[in-house]
């Protein structure tokens, strides 16, 4: 009887079973996204990602740099509505009026969670996950920042009353976004978030 050799068995026992990193990642943004990070434990993402804890962490590093990475993720996909309609309208309004429709659908789209996971996905944490809390809080901060500097160039391009003040239209518009998100999640239809958007257009501070 021939037999095969204790190094080659050795190997094939030892050999990481291969993978599709970026199905895996998928697997994990649509369940960090409709549970949050805080309640997905490492053994649910090790069976909806279809791998073990080592591969994982060989991949992805600890449950923190696989969540940053699915956010990363999320906003060059899901998310890039937000800056695309901000970077492709000329002006403010415009793109305020994009981002807020495309919102009401993409909040709403049956072919993933609802909502926005960069609102939703890391709220109520412990103290252990407070650095993730707050490092998403710093990306919406950095929404909010991009919101009131597109303003202050409507403002002085005349997009605007002359009196409106930049820094509350982007505090006002990104809570709009954010409620939007909520409801959503709450169950908001698209028609539903759709009059919210028009409402919120419609408050614009007309020259």
């Amino acid at each position: 009887m021939t037999r095969t050799p204790p190094d080659q068995t050795t190997a094939k026992r030892g050999r990481p079973r291969a993978f599709d990193r970026d199905a895996a990642l998928a697997k994990a943004t649509q369940l960090f996204w409709q549970r949050g990070y805080e309640a997905t434990s490492i053994g649910e993402l090790t069976r909806a990602m279809g791998i073990n804890p080592p591969s994982l962490y060989a991949a992805f590093g600890d449950k923190k740099a696989l969540f940053l990475e699915v956010v990363s993720t999320y906003g060059e996909t899901y998310g890039a509505f937000t800056r695309q309609a901000l970077d492709e309208e000329p002006r403010a309004y415009d793109g305020m009026a994009r981002l807020l429709r495309e919102a009401a659908v993409s909040f709403t789209d049956p072919t993933h969670p609802r909502g926005c996971l960069v609102i939703c996905a890391a709220t109520n944490v412990t103290e252990q996950s407070s650095d993730v809390e707050a490092d998403l809080r710093a990306l919406r901060a950095g929404n909010i920042a991009e919101f009131e500097r597109r303003f202050r160039g409507a403002v002085e391009a005349g997009e605007t009353a002359p009196d409106a003040d930049p820094h509350a239209m982007a505090n006002f518009y990104a809570a709009v976004f954010q409620g939007m998100s909520q409801r959503a999640r709450d169950g908001g239809t698209t028609d539903e978030l759709r009059a919210v958007a028009e409402m919120a257009i419609a408050a614009w501070p007309k020259p």
